[in-house]
């Protein structure tokens, strides 16, 4: 039966006859030693990817995932469904793989134990967890293809569909998913009620595709400026949103950043400037006021930058600016201004007061089920400031580390 599934005949998933685990498909599959080197691949596969479980069937659901194909690439780029041509030849493409995606895999490669595997280390993986009941209720090719173009719809592929951070790879010109990210949560930063609601209602806007502003957060140091844009993708990755973390050393990058994310219309993508400030003859400051407006190629629709910085506008700037001849004055302070004036939607955080301070730290302590009387908080709370840096949020949280670590 194995004979007659010949990768060589497929229309958009050819990429496949690439594989060193389905090789065996292209050759003798009745070859001892054929089957026992596909069998041995499949098992570092499973060891390395944590596949459990039928593990043919498993393996190439993990390459539908996780590798680019022709109707994937193109659903990621047009952000549309695949056109009927297309989704035909991926049906038809699918039906021939059917007894590969439903049979043990024993019937292909011997080996019994390879039909209910077991590795040393499962590997939880979100999105494939939201496709398997698809697969499993699939009762035909057909409902398979359309259970993989609902995954493609919701999550994309690749690195794309397994991380929601990123940052830019400046070697590959691409985007690499950043695995040991730390989610925030938006309602676990407290205070700043206004602040955090302008955020979410443009981000929110901008991930249901209507208009939308560049943000800058900007304020004093430690108050949660870069926590609450990281909050977002908890709050917004159902409907598509990204984050990508770009170094002020890659600004000049931007143009280039921007056409790769256009190539992801399915896909909202938050560029992500954290806590940087300029000279305003940098060529990191004109190449961020280019990108946001002002240059040859427009900022995608489906890409907004979202800026921290401790400094109103961006730039650092000393009393000479401000003493400098009226004529040249205005010159030099417009300049300025012209990067911060490109956000459309500035944000301020102010420095958090007594009650505000002692607040967050109430709430960081509850959640780790402890409680103070409100003597006890101030005492403890006050005394650490007065030895730190300041109130803000970093300050309580790490007040907050030190109480746990010597209770």
């Amino acid at each position: 039966m194995s004979q007659n599934v010949k990768l060589s005949t497929l229309l958009v998933l050819n990429t496949l006859d690439q594989d060193p685990i389905l090789s065996f498909l292209e050759w003798d599959a009745d070859d001892v030693e054929v089957q026992a080197e596909c069998a041995a691949h499949l098992i570092r596969a499973a060891e390395t990817r944590g596949l459990s479980g039928n593990l043919l069937p498993q393996y190439l659901l993990h390459v539908f995932t996780h590798e680019a194909n022709l109707v994937s690439e193109t659903m990621e780029r047009t952000g549309l469904p695949p056109g009927s041509s297309l989704r035909q030849a991926f049906y038809q493409d699918i039906e021939r793989l059917y007894p590969l995606l439903t049979q043990p895999t024993s019937s292909f490669l011997g080996a019994p134990l390879l039909d209910h595997y077991e590795p040393t280390q499962n590997v939880y993986d979100k999105s494939e967890d939201f496709l398997l009941p698809w697969i499993e209720a699939a009762q035909s090719p057909i409902d398979y293809a359309e259970a993989l173009l609902t995954y493609y719809a919701r999550y994309g592929y690749g690195e794309l569909a397994g991380h929601v951070v990123f940052h830019w790879d400046d070697k590959a010109n691409k985007i690499r998913g950043i695995a040991h990210f730390e989610r925030t949560q938006m309602k676990n930063l407290i205070g700043y009620e206004h602040q955090k609601e302008q955020l979410l209602q443009n981000t929110r806007a901008f991930v249901q595709g209507k208009p939308a502003n560049h943000v800058l957060l900007v304020g004093a140091r430690g108050t949660g400026k870069s926590s609450a844009v990281k909050a977002l993708v908890s709050e917004y990755e159902e409907s598509g949103l990204r984050l990508v973390q770009v170094t002020k050393e890659q600004l000049r990058k931007l143009p280039e950043i921007m056409t790769a994310l256009r190539n992801y219309a399915g896909r909202k993508f938050i560029l992500f400037l954290d806590d940087i400030s300029f000279e305003d003859s940098d060529a990191e400051f004109k190449a961020v006021k280019s990108a946001i407006e002002g240059g040859v190629s427009s900022c995608p629709p489906n890409v907004r930058l979202y800026a921290t910085s401790n400094r109103r506008h961006l730039v650092h700037e000393t009393w000479r600016d401000r003493e400098q001849e009226e004529l040249y004055r205005d010159d030099s302070i417009n300049e300025t201004i012209s990067l911060s004036d490109r956000f459309g939607l500035v944000i301020h955080y102010h420095t958090p007061d007594q009650d505000e301070y002692l607040a967050i730290i109430d709430h960081m302590l509850s959640q780790k089920g402890i409680h103070l009387s409100p003597e006890e908080l101030r005492i403890a709370g006050l005394r650490w400031e007065m030895t730190h840096s300041g109130r803000s949020g970093r300050t309580a949280q790490q007040f907050v580390a030190h109480y746990l670590g010597i209770h």
